[in-house]
């Protein structure tokens, strides 16, 4: 049942969003698209609540609970983001904006990105991590609970990746195509 609370929970995330900003570009009533962006947490506090009810009720923590505390660290992490990187979309599809994909970046530049968006995904997993332990403490069954250190440690594991992939780029930085060179 939660499995399908997460999904709900992610397409009405991005439902806000596509709504926010129609009502935004396309029907001109900034406020209210502001309004709708600003109510996709509500999302995440449903799910949070309907992840620790679950819990509370007896059910044995399993990986789809985990998820949902992957999910609101992700959501709180990269949120903004996310919905910056839809509203550049929504500007170029609809409104005839600069195309998104036009603008690459290469060496320093994209290496400091690339850096950037790894302390992001630590936030991400300190904030999930976070979430992890706080119902680890509060349902206080190691056996009900131990997906969640699994869990945890898995994440731990490909953020490590994710450091040494984001941080190569430093030392060996993204050089430009050769033929978007200009002679």
């Amino acid at each position: 049942m939660i499995g399908y609370f997460i999904i709900g929970c992610e397409i009405s995330f991005w439902i806000f969003v596509a709504a926010g900003l129609s009502v935004r570009y396309l029907l001109g009533m900034k406020r209210l698209g502001i309004a709708l962006l600003m109510a996709t947490p509500i999302v995440d506090l449903l799910l949070l609540v309907a992840t620790v009810m679950d819990l509370q009720r007896g059910a044995t923590a399993s990986a789809v609970h985990g998820i949902a505390a992957v999910y609101i660290g992700v959501s709180i992490a990269y949120g903004h983001q996310m919905i910056a990187w839809a509203d550049r979309y929504f500007l170029y599809w609809f409104k005839g904006g600069e195309n998104p994909r036009s603008s690459k970046l290469y060496g320093r530049e994209h290496a400091s990105r690339e850096r950037i968006g790894w302390f992001r995904h630590l936030l991400a997993w300190a904030i999930g991590s976070a979430f992890l332990f706080v119902m680890i403490w509060w349902i206080g069954d190691a056996e009900r609970t131990a997906v969640f250190n699994n869990l945890s440690s898995v994440w731990g594991i490909i953020l490590g990746i994710d450091f040494l992939i984001s941080f190569s780029y430093s030392l060996w930085p993204r050089k430009v195509p050769v033929e978007s060179i200009k002679h």
